[in-house]
């Protein structure tokens, strides 16, 4: 066989992998931190800028190399080099120049058999990884009740904070967060100029007691190694996640070290941060004791 064949094939099948990858992380993370607008338009929207171009320009580019090998090799070099300044990660950049290179040696024959493989394999893998994700977020239980709630659930009794400084839809580093629960007023609605402590961080033990699923306590606990088990999966759902809300992650009051503490994902998952880690995505919600 002709080595330029070959190498066309080691390209194209390098090119497909790489956009079942994208087609994978991005339907699975568009439902994971996506998918939080109460518009339907907005979350179409943000799944295909956000989360599926990267799969998308990977299919388009290979549909190029195929028919011009030559300008799809210069197109996913270019790709390559722009990607290496915007993530500086070469292990995102340097799989697009090597592919570019490649595919500048190629040849090919069986351009119809090419085409559909190269366009159908990512889309299955889109749509397999799919499957449960899009029945899993499409069942989520909002009461839209977003005021306090008391939750006396699997051995915790808490009252979690309402919307706003105790419920912010931003995210904050954990010290701001310890530092506004300490200054929350009695409803948990304003910032007090004194300290009340009345309002904290949940503890993790408190936080994975207290996960729901469908209005159903999930009898969240933590095993002997000190991680999370659950006899139902939790999900971003109320009473204790807003659905609408871009945050996934919630600090607790769990210290690692003076430099680390928990952070819990709302599908039940803790996780070790900094401290002064900031992000939109990671919030807090304070609880207090109830009377």
């Amino acid at each position: 066989m002709n080595i330029k064949i070959i190498i066309g094939w080691i390209s194209i099948s390098i090119s497909i992998l790489i956009a079942c990858f994208w087609a994978f992380w991005g339907i699975i993370e568009n439902f994971h931190e996506g998918w939080y607008h109460s518009s339907f338009k907005k979350n179409i929207v943000l799944m295909f800028i956000q989360y599926l171009s990267p799969m998308i320009i990977t299919i388009s580019l290979t549909l190029i190399s195929i028919r011009q090998n030559r300008i799809g090799a210069i197109l996913f070099f270019i790709i390559g080099v722009i990607l290496s300044f915007l993530v500086n990660n070469s292990i995102v950049s340097i799989p697009f120049m090597v592919i570019g290179i490649l595919y500048w040696f190629s040849d090919f024959t069986s351009k119809k058999w090419k085409y559909r493989l190269s366009f159908v394999l990512p889309f299955l893998t889109l749509i397999v990884f799919g499957i449960e994700p899009i029945i899993r977020v499409s069942g989520r239980v909002n009461d839209g009740n977003f005021g306090s709630r008391k939750i006396e659930q699997n051995n915790i009794s808490l009252v979690w904070a309402p919307k706003g400084p105790g419920w912010p839809s931003d995210g904050t580093s954990w010290h701001k967060a310890d530092s506004i629960c300490n200054y929350l007023t009695e409803d948990g609605l304003a910032i007090a100029t004194e300290p009340q402590n009345i309002w904290r961080l949940p503890t993790v033990e408190e936080t994975v007691r207290s996960m729901q699923r469908h209005g159903v306590n999930c009898k969240g606990r933590l095993n002997a190694k000190g991680e999370p088990e659950y006899e139902i999966r939790p999900d971003k759902e109320t009473p204790l996640w807003n659905p609408n809300s871009k945050v996934i992650y919630w600090w607790t009051k769990t210290e690692i070290d003076k430099n680390n503490a928990y952070i819990i994902v709302y599908d039940g998952k803790i996780w070790k941060r900094k401290k002064n880690f900031s992000a939109n995505y990671l919030g807090f919600r304070a609880v207090k004791e109830t009377e």
